[in-house]
C-alpha cells in the first residue's frame, strides 16, 4: 500500500503572557485541527480506525529548539504522529504579569498538519 496524503490544514497560536513556545505550538495544531472534520478518512479512504491514519505537523516558530515535541503530539488524539520544528512565527513584546506567566514576550506559533492514509495502489 501507497502513503496517500489526505488534507493539509494550518493553524495559528499564540502564548500572550511568559514567551511560552510550547503551549504557542499547542494551540496552533489545535486550532488547525479545529477546522477539519477528517469523515472522508473513513467515507472515501476507508480506513476503519482513526488510527490508521499518519499525522506529519510541522511548527514555525522563533525558537523552535524550546518546542517540546512529546508535549505537541499529545494534542493530537489519534494516529501516529511526528513532529518537526523551524524557525519561523513571530515574537513580540507584549505586558509582564507575573500571574500568567514569565517575561513580556508574545510569542506567535503556526502550524501545518498533513494527514496521510495508506491506500492501494491504483493506475
Amino acid at each position: 500500500m501507497k502513503r496517500k496524503r489526505f488534507i493539509v490544514e494550518l493553524g495559528m497560536g499564540a502564548d500572550l503572557h511568559g514567551g511560552d513556545a510550547t503551549k504557542a505550538a499547542q494551540r496552533a495544531v489545535k486550532d488547525a485541527m479545529s477546522k477539519s472534520c477528517l469523515c472522508g478518512l473513513f467515507d472515501i479512504a476507508g480506513i476503519s480506525d482513526p488510527n490508521q491514519m499518519q499525522v506529519e505537523v510541522r511548527i514555525g516558530c522563533p525558537q523552535p529548539e524550546k518546542i517540546n515535541h512529546d508535549a505537541v503530539r499529545a494534542v493530537i488524539p489519534f494516529g501516529s504522529v511526528t513532529v518537526e520544528t523551524v524557525s519561523g512565527g513571530l515574537a513580540a513584546q507584549g505586558l509582564h504579569l507575573p500571574a500568567l506567566g514569565e517575561g513580556d514576550t508574545i510569542v506567535v506559533a503556526v502550524a501545518a498538519l498533513t494527514v496521510y492514509v495508506a491506500m492501494p495502489y491504483t493506475v
